[in-house]
């Protein structure tokens, strides 16, 4: 299906009174946030990144969209694998966040998860599962835009009553918790968030 035209031409230059990454950046951080992890088997290598940019699209057909920075290493065996699953994190997941959003390390090295009928990688205890398969990849800036058909949803054997997601505010995890971790800039010398 091909994208319908764009309103204004794309020079390739922002105007003048574009805000400066840092600055966009601190303006988007008032925005709250659910934090996802999306997953993906490529070449039967369970692959992923933590992402805060996941809703849902359509009802009919089902679908969804993930936003993925094109400097991740991850982004491109998911596309690859075209099919993946969006683990929705609980608060008490922070562990999982800080695992998938590091570029660093073996994500998957002592984690519990199974290989949905879907050939994804589930995640367990997470809130929720979105199972899905790529449909459209849109180029925006730095970033794609991705919109999945959705498959099937995972929920788990035990309700989640009560259990609250974690949610990424001001650039920390939770809102009103001034004692909370901020995560740093992603693509800064440590590195430690890469969220694509």
């Amino acid at each position: 299906m091909a994208a319908e035209p764009a309103l204004t031409a794309d020079s390739g230059h922002a105007p003048a009174n574009s805000p400066a990454p840092a600055e966009f950046r601190k303006a988007m951080a008032e925005f709250a946030t659910g934090v996802t992890v999306v997953t993906a088997l490529d070449g039967g290598e369970p692959v992923g990144f933590a992402c805060q940019s996941f809703a849902s699209v359509s009802l009919e057909p089902p679908l969804v969209l993930f936003c993925a920075d094109r400097r991740g290493r991850s982004w491109a065996r998911i596309r690859a694998a075209g099919r993946f699953c969006v683990n929705v994190l609980g608060d008490d997941q922070r562990d999982l966040c800080e695992r998938f959003g590091s570029s660093r390390g073996l994500k998957y090295e002592g984690l519990g998860w199974d290989v949905s009928p879907w050939g994804t990688p589930a995640l367990r205890d997470v809130l929720l599962g979105v199972h899905a398969e790529v449909q459209d990849v849109h180029r925006a800036g730095d970033h794609d835009v991705v919109i999945g058909r959705v498959l099937a949803i995972g929920r788990p054997d035990e309700p989640a009553a009560g259990r609250p997601p974690m949610i990424f505010f001001r650039s920390r995890f939770g809102v009103g918790e001034p004692d909370a971790p901020v995560a740093p800039d992603p693509w800064g010398g440590d590195d430690r968030w890469g969220w694509g």
